[in-house]
């Protein structure tokens, strides 16, 4: 029943941080599993979407690192693998806009990445998101507000 339900949203939401299809549906895979697992910790202090996507996030952002360390490269160097890989990627169905978008959007520290993913991709409320990444609304907000700035200032360059 959590499969059916939450499937397309985690993908999305796994998919938007890791942004290869192969990548995401193996850790759309350990995420059901872990969930699964630990059910029974789950203690109803929040909705279960939120306790969701905070196990799918912090697997996609551990994942990343692992990737990372395999590497001996930066996360940010990563970020750039990730896009360059966007290009080719055969599930990739954005045209050059999104493309830019996305190549804008992985130049963001990591929170400010996850914030702007989360609240422009998938219209999240702050306070949802407060409680899946444990951070206050005021400073997802400025997070949010800062990440549009510099997004817009990537797009609108020449």
């Amino acid at each position: 029943m959590l499969i059916k339900r939450y499937q397309e949203q985690l993908y999305w939401h796994i998919r938007g941080i890791v942004k290869n299809h192969e990548d995401t549906d193996d850790l759309l895979q350990e995420v059901f599993v872990k969930v699964y697992r630990n059910i029974h910790k789950f203690k109803g202090d929040s909705k279960l979407y939120t306790w969701l996507y905070r196990i799918a996030t912090n697997e996609s952002l551990t994942f990343l690192k692992k990737r990372a360390r395999r590497y001996q490269i930066s996360n940010e160097e990563v970020q750039q693998q990730i896009i360059d890989n966007l290009e080719s990627d055969v599930y990739f169905s954005g045209d050059e806009i999104q493309l830019k978008l996305q190549k804008a959007i992985a130049t963001l520290p990591e929170k400010q990445r996850l914030v702007f993913q989360m609240k422009y991709f998938q219209d999240l409320k702050y306070e949802e998101m407060s409680t899946i990444l444990e951070t206050s609304v005021g400073a997802l907000k400025s997070s949010f507000h800062i990440a549009t700035k510099k997004v817009t200032a990537i797009l609108t360059e020449d």
